[in-house]
C-alpha cells in the first residue's frame, strides 16, 4: 500500500496478490470464514471445543487447496492489451514483471524480442492510458552534454532520474521525465554535486553526509556512520567529524572476536548478544547459548560446513 495524504492507497502488487487470493481462496477471504473463525475461538476459550480438533478441520481442506494452487494455479500479471504499435503493428501491453509494472511491445511468441519500458511511481496498470503508455518509450532521452558528459533522462526500477556520466540523479516526486530539459538537469546535477561534496578529508579519504532512511550519516572509506542528536548536524566542526569517524573504527574493531584472515573467516559480534560467523557473503548466527570466544577455527569450519544459509546453528 502507498499512502497519499492521509489514505492509503493499493499498489499494482498488492491489486493482484488480492485479485489472486480472491480467484483461488475465496472461503478463507470470506467474510463469513472470519465470523467462523472467531466463534470457534470464543468456544475454545470457554472449552467447549478442542483447538487441536478446530485447526485440524481447517487444515484437511486448506492444505491440499494449497498444494494446489501451488502446481496448477496461473501466473497473474495483471496484463492488459492497450492496443497496437503503429509501427511494427505488435501488440502493446501493460503488466508486472521482475522489477515492478511495465509496458511491453510485443509478445515472446514473436521472432523479434518485446521492448519493455517501466511505468512511473504515479501510473498504474489498471488505468494508464495507450498513449500514456507510448510515451514511455521515449525515454530514455537524451538531454545533451555537461561538462563533457553526456547528460539524459529516464525511468527506472526507483522511479523518473537523469544520468550524468556514471552518476544518477532522481527527478523531485511528480516531475514528468518528458518534460526535462538540460537546463532543469543541470540544475539537479549541481545540486547533487553539491550535496556529494566532501565537507572533510580524513587519513586523504574524502568524508560525505547526508540523510538516510535512518537518520543523518557521514560516509567515510564506504562506511557509513550516524550521527546522533548529539551533534549539530548543520554545524559539523572538523573535531566532531574525527571523533564520529574514530569511535565507530574502534567500534567495528572491537566487534571483531576472531579474524582468521588466510582463510577469510571472522567472528563478529551481532545484535541482542549474539555472534556471527561471516565468510565472504555467509553469515551464519549463533544462538546466544554458543560462547564465541571460544571457538576455535576447526569449530567455526565445522559449523560453515554444516550450514549453508543463514539460518541460526544449534548449541554445540
Amino acid at each position: 500500500m502507498n499512502s497519499d495524504k492521509g489514505k492509503l492507497v493499493p499498489t499494482d502488487i498488492g491489486m493482484i496478490v488480492n485479485d489472486f487470493l480472491v480467484k483461488n481462496f475465496s472461503s478463507i477471504l470470506d467474510y463469513n470464514f472470519t465470523t467462523k473463525v472467531e466463534q470457534d475461538f470464543d468456544d475454545i476459550a470457554s472449552g467447549n471445543e478442542e483447538w487441536k480438533d478446530m485447526m485440524k478441520d481447517f487444515y484437511k481442506d486448506f492444505h491440499p487447496k494449497v498444494e494446489d494452487v501451488k502446481e496448477n494455479a496461473e501466473r497473474e500479471s495483471g496484463e492488459r492489451i492497450l492496443g497496437t504499435d503503429p509501427e511494427s503493428g505488435k501488440q502493446v501491453s501493460v503488466r508486472l514483471g521482475r522489477f515492478g509494472p511495465m509496458v511491453q511491445i510485443g509478445t515472446v511468441d514473436d521472432e523479434e524480442k518485446p521492448k519493455f519500458a517501466s511505468l512511473s511511481p504515479d501510473q498504474q496498470l489498471s488505468s494508464i492510458t495507450y498513449e500514456e503508455a507510448m510515451d514511455l518509450f521515449q525515454l530514455p532521452k537524451s538531454l545533451g552534454e555537461y561538462e563533457g558528459e553526456p547528460v539524459e533522462v529516464n525511468n527506472g526500477r526507483f522511479g523518473p532520474y537523469v544520468k550524468f556520466g556514471s552518476a544518477f540523479v532522481s527527478l523531485p516526486k511528480g516531475v514528468d521525465p518528458l518534460s526535462v530539459e538540460l537546463d532543469d538537469a543541470i540544475v539537479l546535477i549541481k545540486e547533487k554535486q553539491k550535496a556529494d561534496a566532501p565537507i572533510y578529508m580524513y587519513k586523504d579519504l574524502p568524508v560525505q553526509k547526508g540523510k538516510g532512511r535512518f537518520g543523518p550519516f557521514i560516509k567515510w572509506n564506504n562506511m557509513f556512520i550516524n550521527v546522533n542528536k548529539k551533534y549539530d548536524w548543520d554545524n559539523l566542526s572538523d573535531e566532531d567529524i574525527v571523533e564520529l569517524i574514530e569511535i565507530k573504527i574502534q567500534k567495528e574493531i572491537d566487534k571483531v572476536i576472531h579474524n582468521w584472515e588466510d582463510e577469510g573467516i571472522r567472528v563478529e559480534k551481532a545484535r541482542w548478544g549474539r555472534h556471527n560467523i561471516i565468510k565472504g557473503k555467509t553469515k551464519i548466527e549463533l544462538p546466544k547459548t554458543v560462547d564465541a570466544a571460544k571457538l576455535t577455527l576447526e569449530d567455526v569450519k565445522a559449523i560453515l560446513d554444516k550450514n549453508t544459509s543463514k539460518k541460526p546453528v544449534s548449541a554445540t
